[in-house]
C-alpha cells in the first residue's frame, strides 16, 4: 500500500464540481481533504493562499500559505508547469473583491525533495508581483530553527479540499478542522507497515485515529497553524488518521537563505 499526496484533480479552469476521483487512488490511498470540519469564518486566515496548478492534460489544485509579500509555502509534489495563486479568498468559486490573482514567477522545490518517499515536501513559491497585504491578506509566522511542538497540541488546518475520503465533492468555501500533534510513534517506521516512509527529523504525525478529523484530497500545501505559527505542511497520508505533515523547523535555514537570495536577485 502506497500513501498518496493530498492534491486533487479540479475541473479545468473551473476549480469545482464532482469528480471521478476514486479510480485514481489504490485501495486505501488519499490526498488531502478537510475531514469532519466546517466551513471557515470569511478571511480570518487571511495568509490561506489557493494554489491552481496546471498541467497538459489536468487542472490540480492544493493550499498554500503567504510567508512574505512574495513568497507562498507550499508542498514540493504541487509543482506543475504553471501556477497561479490566489490570496484574500473565501469563496474560490466566485470573483471576490479581497481576491488577489497572482501568476508565480519560479517554483522552488527544496533540492532533496524525494517523489517517492515525499520526503523534504516543501516548495517556495516566488510571486510575479507583490502581493498587497491588507485585513483579507497577511503573512503568518514560522517557527524557529529546530523549534518542537509538543505532542498533544491542539492546531488548525484549513483547506479547499473535499469533505470526505470516499468523496469527490470538492468544496468552494475554505474549510477548518482541529487536529492533535501526536507522538512520532503514532506513525510507526517500519518497513513492513504504512508509514514507513515516516521520517520524524522533517515530518509531522498530526491526526488522533480515534477522532475522524483530519486533512486529505486537496489540501496539500496548506498549513498546520499552532497558535500563531506555521508548524507543518499537509504533505501525505491513508484513509485515517494519522496524516503526516511537513515539519517546517527543519527547514527555516532554507526557507530564510532562499528568499534572501531570490529577493537580492540570485538564482534559487
Amino acid at each position: 500500500l502506497r500513501a498518496w499526496p493530498r492534491m486533487a484533480l479540479t475541473m479545468p479552469l473551473l476549480g469545482v464540481g464532482l469528480l471521478p476521483w476514486a479510480f485514481l487512488l489504490p485501495p486505501g490511498g488519499w490526498a488531502g481533504e478537510i475531514v469532519g470540519g466546517w466551513e471557515a469564518r470569511p478571511h480570518s486566515r487571511p495568509y490561506m493562499a489557493f494554489l491552481r496548478i496546471q498541467h497538459v492534460n489536468a487542472t490540480l489544485r492544493c493550499g498554500g500559505f503567504l510567508v512574505e509579500k512574495n513568497f507562498v509555502l507550499t508542498a514540493a509534489h504541487c509543482q506543475g508547469e504553471k501556477i497561479t495563486v490566489t490570496l484574500g479568498a473565501h469563496n474560490i468559486a466566485q470573483r471576490e473583491q479581497s481576491q488577489q490573482v497572482i501568476p508565480v514567477r519560479r517554483q522552488i522545490p527544496h533540492p532533496q525533495y524525494d517523489k517517492e518517499t515525499l520526503n523534504n515536501d516543501i516548495m517556495l513559491l516566488q510571486l510575479q508581483m507583490d502581493a498587497e497585504l491588507n485585513s483579507p491578506v497577511g503573512t503568518i509566522k514560522l517557527p524557529r530553527a529546530n523549534e518542537e511542538v509538543k505532542p498533544r497540541t491542539l492546531c488548525t488546518v484549513a483547506g479547499w479540499g473535499s469533505l470526505r475520503p470516499d468523496a469527490v465533492l470538492l468544496p468552494d468555501t475554505l474549510r477548518e478542522v482541529d487536529v492533535v500533534v501526536m507522538p512520532d510513534a503514532a506513525c510507526p517506521r517500519n518497513p513492513d507497515w504504512l508509514y514507513r516512509g515516516y521520517d520524524p527529523a522533517t515530518m509531522m504525525c498530526v491526526g488522533d485515529p480515534a477522532q475522524f478529523y483530519d486533512s486529505a484530497q486537496g489540501d496539500s500545501g496548506g498549513p498546520l497553524v499552532c497558535g500563531e505559527k506555521a508548524w507543518g505542511i499537509v504533505s501525505w497520508g491513508y484513509c485515517k488518521a494519522p496524516g503526516v505533515y511537513t515539519k517546517i523547523s527543519a527547514f527555516v535555514p532554507w526557507i530564510n537563505n532562499t528568499m534572501r537570495r531570490l529577493q537580492a536577485g540570485a538564482g534559487p
